[in-house]
């Protein structure tokens, strides 16, 4: 039992490890700002348009985060084969958000089709609870704290911004602001742990599986 459970902690900490070479919150981060730099263009190219333009950044951007994972992290850090009860639980993190992703799709379209009879609170808040509940649930099955403070950030940027566009006047709902601050917070996050691991001496693993063996 003691043995099961120290190589349970180990591969736990050798997934976070891996998970804070602050690519992905640098990915985050720029698909986050999407939300900010869409309304400031749907004017002029129309709201389709305004999110279509961005496709090719984020394959750029997505092409070299891989790069890098595969050239730069992956050398210093080595790879690892989990076990089965980690890869199940990401294989449940998956089906979860492509379920939860369904069902803000069928939530855009009935949006969509009662425009004037939502109101803008409503939508906002609706929209944070999401965001909330999607990041909540990528930290607790990725075993990655910081996305909560993510989600929180996500989750009040709606609210908030509906707020500062009634009360103070500020465009396009406030996202420019609210969106844009909390895609700076994950970039700049980013940025300062991938910094912090090339600084470090890197990690020699030799291809070492952690392998589950709970016995159920």
């Amino acid at each position: 039992m003691n043995k099961t459970s120290s190589l349970d902690q180990v591969e736990r900490a050798v997934f976070r490890l891996s998970q804070n070479d602050g690519l992905y919150d640098i990915l985050l981060g720029c698909l986050m700002s999407q939300m900010a730099l869409a309304p400031l263009l749907s004017n002029r190219l129309g709201d389709f348009w305004s999110s279509a333009v961005f496709l090719p950044l984020w394959f750029g951007v997505m092409a070299a985060i891989w790069w890098l994972k595969r050239h730069v992290v992956a050398p210093r850090m080595g790879t690892v084969s989990y076990g089965p009860a980690r890869k199940r639980k990401l294989a449940i993190f998956t089906w979860v958000m492509l379920i939860l992703n369904l069902a803000v799709f069928i939530l855009g379209l009935i949006t969509a089709a009662n425009v004037g009879r939502i109101s803008g609170e409503q939508t906002s808040l609706l929209l944070g609870l999401m965001l909330l509940g999607f990041f909540s649930l990528g930290a607790y099955f990725m075993d990655v704290p910081r996305l909560y403070l993510y989600g929180l950030l996500l989750g009040l940027a709606p609210p908030v911004g509906e707020w500062l566009y009634q009360e103070h006047g500020f465009s396009h709902h406030g996202f420019p602001v609210t969106f844009g601050t909390a895609a700076v917070v994950m970039i700049v996050t980013g940025v300062v742990l991938f910094v912090r691991l090339m600084r470090q001496p890197p990690i020699e693993m030799d291809g070492e599986q952690f392998e589950d063996q709970h016995h159920e």
